[in-house]
């Protein structure tokens, strides 16, 4: 009598766990990245829950350190900059450094160095890691050694154009910006931006598809009318 109670109660356990199985590919929070691995998703979450204001906190505090460090290279020169940032990291840690002897003196305590533990904390680069970050480099920069060849000698006149005027227009916004200056505004759009987007996903898509149509649109008239690229595509 045992046997039968045993198979009636596999079918619900079979069941279950068969339930279970299918919500695991898309049961992750809102904010994970089940697109990526394990590794890959460290970086690239963090930058886009920094992007994003995730945490206030952190965000605000690299946001307003970077945007300071810019306007600071705006008005002074990088030796300064570098100089000053220094000064003021080696008075606070020297201020804290003597600041804990005395009180160590005056309690007669043995705490011991006040940095100890950042002191203790291994920072070298292992050759492993190295190499992984070397190879990852090269794979980036033979794909843009692969772009600037392909656009220098022309091997899509449309692309080559496309670079002309984007460098033609750039030659017109370096005469009116610096560089300091573009990075500055580049931050505010990063840190801005995004968060924009997310609040108003579908009307921003809905403008971008109207000027993406007409682009195209533009862009296959022109290639009609340019004899080489009317051939090719004739083929």
């Amino acid at each position: 009598m045992a046997e039968p109670s045993a198979a009636t109660q596999s079918p619900s356990v079979s069941s279950s766990s068969s339930g279970a199985e299918p919500s695991a590919p898309g049961g992750g929070s809102p904010g994970a990245c089940p697109a990526l691995g394990a590794k890959s998703c460290g970086s690239s979450c963090a930058v886009h829950d920094l992007i994003f204001w995730r945490d206030v906190k952190k965000t605000g505090f690299v946001f307003g350190t970077t945007l300071i460090m810019l306007l600071s290279l705006a008005a002074f020169s990088v030796i300064s900059v570098v100089s000053y940032l220094i000064l003021a990291l080696l008075s606070v840690t020297i201020s804290f450094r003597v600041y804990k002897s005395v009180i160590q003196a005056v309690q007669k305590s043995e705490e011991g160095h006040p940095f100890k533990a950042y002191l203790d904390v291994d920072i070298t680069l292992s050759s492993e890691a190295f190499h992984n970050y070397v190879n990852a480099a090269m794979v980036h920069i033979n794909r843009a050694l692969k772009l600037i060849i392909r656009l220098f000698l022309v091997e899509d006149l449309v692309d080559s154009l496309k670079l002309a005027v984007f460098m033609w227009l750039m030659t017109y916004v370096g005469a009116v910006f610096n560089g300091i200056t573009l990075l500055i505004l580049a931050e505010l759009l990063i840190f801005s931006v995004p968060i924009v987007y997310e609040k108003y996903k579908t009307q921003i898509d809905h403008y971008v598809g109207i000027a993406r149509d007409q682009t195209k649109s533009i862009v296959e008239k022109i290639q009609a009318k340019l004899p080489g690229i009317a051939k090719k595509k004739a083929e």
